[in-house]
C-alpha cells in the first residue's frame, strides 16, 4: 500500500491504520463517534495527502478547462476563487468530481480524488493531446515537489489553525467560502468535506509532520476516515464511487448545479446530457424505525423502486440518514419503505442537507 508523509504520526497517535483505495490511511485513534462530535463542536484535523493536486501552466489552460469539465471556469475572475465541478466521459458519466482554484487566466490547481489520480492524470493528458492545446499538467502527490494535505475542520478550526500560524492570519482571516490564499508555501483553503468552518491546507510534504504535531498540541483533535464519511454524508456531500461514478449522469447524482448547459460553451459529455432525460433524482432519507441504513439496500415508494447509494448512522441526529437515487415522482416528506434484510422499515426523504455548521436542518 502507498503510503502520505504523515504515516509515522498516525501510527505514533494509536491510529487504527486501513486499506483505503491502495492507501494505508486512519481509520480511526480509538473512538470515531469522538472524532465526529470533535469536528462538529470544536476542531478536527485529517491527513488528505492521498488526494492529488495537479498544477495546470500555459497560455491555453483557461481552454482547456472550458472543454474539459461540465462547469464553466468563466465564472472564475478573481485569484484563489474555487470552482466544484464534474469530469465527464462523452456518455455523460462522472469519471471524477473535483475543485478547481483560479490563480490566473493561465494557472489553475485541481485537486482530484485520491482513488481516481492515476485516471485522471490520463484522461487530462489525452485530452491535452488531442486537443493540440499549449498547456502543460503536474501532478503533485509525488516526486520532487510533491505537496501534502491537512484539512482542519470545525467552528473553532480557522482560530486554532491561527494559533499555529500566526503569519497566516492576515490573507486567511477573512476568506469566504470556496476561496484560497497563498501564503509563502501554503496554500490555504476555505473549502473541506464535512459542512463546517475551516481550512485545507497544501504544503510542502516536509514540513506536514510539524504543522500536523503543532496542530494537535493547540487542541485540534486527530481524525480518520470513519469520521470524514459520517461528516460528509450529514452534510449532504457526494462520495464517487457510491453516489456516483462513470455509469451516472451527474443530473442524476445531485450535481445538477455543478453542471452549465446554458452556456454556448461546448464540454466532453454535455452532447449526452441534452440528449438524455434524467433517469431519477437525489435525496435524503431519515430513518423513522429502528435500524441502519446502507448503500445498495432499495428503497420502495409509490413512484418505484430506488436504492441507496451511501448510509450511515448519524453521531449528531442520533438516527439513520442515507443518500438515495430515487424515482423522479418521489416528493420531499414522502414516506418510503426500505428493504433491510427481511423487513421492510419506514423512513422520510428529506432534502439531502441533514447538518451543516452543527445545526441539524430537517
Amino acid at each position: 500500500m502507498q503510503k502520505t508523509v504523515l504515516n509515522e504520526s498516525h501510527r505514533r497517535g494509536g491510529a487504527r491504520m486501513v486499506d483505503f483505495g491502495g492507501w494505508e490511511m486512519p481509520l480511526h485513534y480509538g473512538s470515531q463517534i469522538e472524532e465526529h462530535h470533535a469536528v462538529r463542536r470544536d476542531a478536527g484535523m485529517f491527513d488528505v495527502s492521498h488526494m492529488c493536486a495537479v498544477d495546470l501552466d500555459g497560455p491555453d489552460a483557461k481552454a482547456f478547462l472550458r472543454r474539459l469539465i461540465a462547469n464553466n471556469v468563466d465564472r472564475l475572475q478573481v485569484a484563489g476563487k474555487a470552482l466544484y465541478s464534474a469530469m465527464l466521459n462523452e456518455a455523460g458519466g462522472v469519471i471524477d468530481d473535483l475543485i478547481v482554484y483560479y490563480l490566473d487566466d493561465t494557472r489553475y490547481r485541481l485537486v482530484v480524488n485520491a482513488g481516481t489520480a492515476t485516471k485522471d492524470l490520463a484522461w487530462m493528458t489525452d485530452r491535452l493531446d488531442e486537443w493540440q492545446l499549449a498547456a502543460t499538467l503536474r501532478q503533485r502527490r509525488d516526486g520532487a515537489e510533491a505537496l501534502a494535505m491537512i484539512a482542519v475542520q470545525g467552528p473553532n478550526a480557522r482560530h486554532k489553525v491561527w494559533q499555529v500560524l500566526p503569519e497566516c492570519r492576515p490573507a486567511c482571516a477573512d476568506l469566504k467560502p470556496f476561496f484560497a490564499a497563498t501564503v509563502g508555501e501554503y496554500f490555504i483553503a476555505s473549502t473541506g468535506y464535512t459542512g463546517e468552518d475551516g481550512y485545507e491546507i497544501t504544503l510542502p510534504t516536509d514540513q506536514a509532520e510539524h504543522l500536523w504535531e503543532a496542530l494537535a498540541a493547540a487542541g485540534v483533535r486527530p481524525c480518520g476516515l470513519g469520521a470524514r464519511d459520517t461528516l460528509r454524508l450529514e452534510a449532504g456531500m457526494n462520495l464517487y464511487g457510491q453516489d456516483m461514478d462513470e455509469t451516472v449522469s451527474p443530473l442524476d447524482a445531485g450535481l445538477a448545479w455543478t453542471v452549465d448547459l446554458l452556456s454556448p460553451r461546448d464540454f466532453v459529455g454535455k452532447t449526452a446530457l441534452l440528449s438524455r432525460l434524467r433517469q431519477g433524482q437525489f435525496l435524503g432519507l431519515v430513518l423513522v424505525d429502528r435500524g441502519v441504513l446502507r448503500a445498495h439496500q432499495k428503497v420502495l415508494t409509490g413512484a418505484g423502486n430506488g436504492e441507496i447509494t451511501s448510509g450511515t448512522f448519524s453521531p449528531t441526529m442520533q438516527q439513520s440518514i442515507a443518500l438515495a437515487r430515487l424515482p423522479l415522482g418521489v416528493a420531499i416528506g414522502d414516506d418510503v419503505l426500505v428493504a433491510i434484510r427481511d423487513k421492510l422499515l419506514a423512513a422520510r426523504v428529506v432534502k439531502p442537507c441533514f447538518v451543516r455548521n452543527g445545526t441539524i436542518r430537517v
